[in-house]
């Protein structure tokens, strides 16, 4: 198993709706019931990094790697929890790898 996270930008956020509904497809024919894959996840988060408008990210945990794969998403570190929402998998991820959240 590998231990890199991965990410895809899904672009502009007014338009990512179809992209989203695709991984969420996809993350579900995959890995079926999410309580059986606990830290498989993708995280979504909206990115600015400066300009006008906002663009979609998706993260995805390392053992989402075959989604990530899928999707030929990019390695990267994991990201920091800030504006993170969970776009599909278990809520267990959310403690696995975030375990200092608030909520």
């Amino acid at each position: 198993m590998t231990s890199a996270w991965f990410t895809s930008n899904l672009g502009d956020a007014m338009l990512a709706g179809e992209a989203l509904t695709g991984l969420e497809a996809l993350f579900g024919s995959t890995y079926g019931d999410p309580g059986e894959h606990g830290k498989a996840a993708i995280f979504i988060r909206h990115e600015s990094e400066g300009r006008l408008h906002c663009e979609v990210k998706a993260y995805f945990t390392p053992e989402a790697a075959a989604v990530a794969n899928a999707v030929a998403a990019d390695p990267c570190a994991q990201p920091s929890r800030d504006g993170l929402s969970l776009l599909a998998g278990s809520s267990s991820a959310w403690l696995a790898y975030f375990p200092d959240r608030d909520d």
